[in-house]
Order: structure tokens, then C-alpha cells, then sequence
């Protein structure tokens, strides 16, 4: 199966993974994980990009991210908060030198059919790596916001998110619900697989649509339309 360029669009969600160099660690203290949730406030409004949902792993990062004029801001995003955090973590440790690979991992998302199932995969990551029971046991992710369970001044809301009731309280209860329902190893792959090959999160529909809006076929393969509960 085919490994395809990155392709960034305007008001289109995306799932972005950058992962450490040679799977070392970037995060090891607190303030690692507090430093890079300040920079991503600060640059995402300055860059207008919305920030849906995130998980700090050991030595990856998700997040589900949408530019909302110039897609382009996508890469300068990613590439000044991977600055600063070199920055910051080899003055900590007196060293010099890559932090993270060379290139990060982009999906676009299906917002209709996929956008729930990917806040899901991303707030269950440090659940399915065995590093807490339950998601809202992790500090540096996005589930405790999603869940009502806290506020957080950088995450923005899709309108899906927020169809999911007629209040606050009414999307976090069913979002927490459809968390608890877990998701089928079939949609765990068909997500993993399209962001490690930077294909399309979505169905045949979305596939045409993209290909209308860019003149490029990125054929998303494998898929199943997660449900959701409301």
C-alpha cells in the first residue's frame, strides 16, 4: 500500500503524530509536558488553528488539529513547537541534537464518519499503552476536558463534538459513553494505518470529495463507519 505526501486543507480536521527520534523519550518531567501545552496555545492562535484534541506520550504526540485559512500553517506549527522543545529539553539535559524524526504523520479527517472515533484514539492512547486504567487517570491528554471533567483554554470544539447535545454537560456525558464503548480492533487499524502512511481517515464519500477539492485520489482503504451513542 502506497505512502502518500501530506496534504493540508483549510477547515478540514487532521491527525498529526511526531514521534522522538529513534522512539526516545521527549517527555520526562512535568514541565515537559506543561512547556509544550504552553507553546501550543500561544503559537495555535497565532497561526489560527484549531486544536480539537491531543495526547503527550513518553515519546510520541498526537493531535487533532484544523487550519482555519492558510493550510500551510499546519507544517509551521508542528516545526516551531519541535523547535522550542529541542530547545528547551537539550538545554535540561546539556545536550545537542535531533529530538524528533524527521518528518511527522498527517491524516485528514472524515469529520462526519471519523472525527469522534479519532478523539477517541487519541485520549485512549495511554490506556491501550497500559500506563493508566482509564483515560481520565492521564494528565497530558484531552480526555478530562472532553469528558467534563475539567476546563481547558486550548482546545476548540467541532461542531460534531457539540452535536453530540443540546449542552456542555449533555456532550461530555456522551462522549464519555462513547469512549466506554471502546472501539474494534478494525477501526484501531484502518486509524493507525491511514496516519502512518498519511492517507485518508474517512469512506469512499470523503475519498471523492477530497479528490474534487485537490485534484489527487488518496484511496482510503479498510474502513468501517465507527457508531456513536448518544
Amino acid at each position: 500500500m502506497p505512502r502518500y505526501r501530506r496534504l493540508f486543507l483549510p477547515d478540514v480536521p487532521l491527525h498529526i503524530v511526531q514521534r522522538g527520534h529513534d522512539r526516545k523519550a521527549v517527555f520526562v518531567q512535568p514541565k515537559d509536558y506543561q512547556y509544550y501545552l504552553t507553546n501550543l496555545l500561544e503559537i495555535k492562535d497565532d497561526l489560527a488553528i484549531d486544536i480539537y484534541a491531543y495526547c503527550l506520550m513518553t515519546n510520541h504526540v498526537h493531535l487533532l488539529i484544523s487550519p482555519r485559512q492558510v493550510a500551510n500553517n499546519v507544517s509551521k506549527l508542528i516545526r516551531v513547537l519541535a523547535a522550542r522543545q529541542t530547545r528547551h529539553v537539550n538545554k535540561l539535559e546539556r545536550r545537542t541534537g535531533s529530538l524528533w524524526e524527521g518528518r511527522f504523520k498527517a491524516s485528514l479527517i472524515d469529520s462526519d464518519a471519523y472525527l469522534l472515533a479519532c478523539h477517541r484514539y487519541v485520549d485512549l492512547n495511554p490506556v491501550r499503552a497500559a500506563m493508566v486504567t482509564t483515560p481520565e487517570d492521564y494528565e497530558w491528554s484531552s480526555y478530562r476536558s472532553h469528558a467534563g471533567l475539567c476546563d481547558s483554554s486550548l482546545l476548540d470544539e467541532h461542531v460534531t463534538f457539540r452535536d453530540l447535545g443540546n449542552t456542555r454537560a449533555e456532550c461530555a456525558y456522551a462522549y464519555r459513553e462513547f469512549v466506554a464503548q471502546g472501539a474494534s480492533a478494525t477501526e484501531l487499524g484502518f486509524i493507525r494505518s491511514a496516519i502512518q502512511r498519511n492517507q485518508l481517515t474517512g469512506n469512499k464519500k470523503f475519498e471523492d470529495q477530497i479528490a474534487l477539492r485537490t485534484g489527487r485520489r488518496i484511496v482510503a482503504r479498510g474502513q468501517g463507519r465507527p457508531r456513536t451513542r448518544k
